[in-house]
């Protein structure tokens, strides 16, 4: 058999593995079914920022949070990414078109004067696993996507100064600091609520140092007020014993009913020997 007539067998097929979907990030807002996993998954995210910040991050506790999706003109979103048996929440992001609650420390005025109609954004929250893989910037750009639909001109949000991977992230997509507010501390050494007595300033020349009064009290002079002393008596009351004599009957015959007999003064008690009188 020759090499023109061999014939050439086909290399086999072998079999090359389905490439698998990547992951699809979803956007929705939030319904009042999901506000439990949202709460927990706001605990996890801002846990270990809570512990270097000064400023605690929100949600401050889950009553605010519930009360925040009861009000009027705040825009809650939902990014999820949807797994094999249930989807995931990687993302969340709360944004408001005016100043809310009663703690804000937000200027309205600062933004009028400039000419500013911004789009506050209260939170933004990604998932710690999910980091790096560009869940913050479709975030931002949902964001901005909002911002232009409502009419607004800028996107107004509040980070820790010491946050340096956030300020990072901002930086990187053009925003700039609106303000130069930060915190300052300065130790104070622990002593004694009481300071030490202090010497007086010598007086000045031509003046004399007005007299210091002492009042004497009853300590220092060692007089003391004697007062009789109170003794509690009892109110005896007085009782008059009056006793009847008996009349002679030649006496009454002679007074008629008009007149008045006068009563003779009782005779002195009169104590007989030998016990008392029956």
């Amino acid at each position: 058999m020759t090499d023109a007539k061999r014939k050439t067998r086909k290399p086999a097929e072998t079999a090359t593995p389905a490439p698998e979907e990547e992951p699809v990030l979803r956007v929705r807002r939030i319904h009042r079914r999901d506000l439990n996993r949202v709460w927990e998954f706001l605990k996890l995210v801002f846990r270990d920022v809570n512990r270097e910040t000064v400023e605690y991050q929100r949600p401050r506790s889950k009553r605010r949070f519930l009360e925040v999706y009861e009000e009027e003109g705040i825009e809650q979103l939902l990014f999820e990414v949807q797994g094999e048996e249930k989807s995931e929440i990687v993302g969340y992001a709360e944004c408001a078109f005016e100043i809310t609650g009663s703690d804000n420390w937000m200027n309205e005025r600062y933004f009028a004067k400039h000419d500013m109609r911004p789009l506050f954004v209260e939170e933004l929250a990604v998932h710690t696993g999910y980091q790096g893989r560009g869940i913050g910037g479709f975030l931002l750009e949902q964001l901005e996507h909002l911002a232009r639909v409502r009419g607004c001109t800028h996107l107004v949000l509040e980070v820790a100064e010491n946050n340096e991977r956030a300020l990072n992230f901002y930086k990187s997509r053009s925003f700039y600091r609106l303000d130069a507010a930060i915190f300052l501390a300065k130790k104070v050494v622990a002593e004694d609520e009481l300071l030490p007595p202090r010497a007086l300033k010598k007086p000045r020349p031509g003046t004399s140092p007005a007299p210091v009064r002492a009042r004497k009290t009853e300590a220092a002079s060692g007089k003391r007020k004697t007062e009789p002393p109170k003794t509690a008596t009892r109110g005896a009351r007085k009782t008059t014993v009056i006793k009847a004599v008996p009349l002679a009957p030649s006496v009454l015959e002679n007074v008629s009913d008009d007149a008045t007999v006068p009563v003779p003064p009782p005779p002195p008690s009169e104590k007989p020997e030998g016990g008392s009188t029956s």
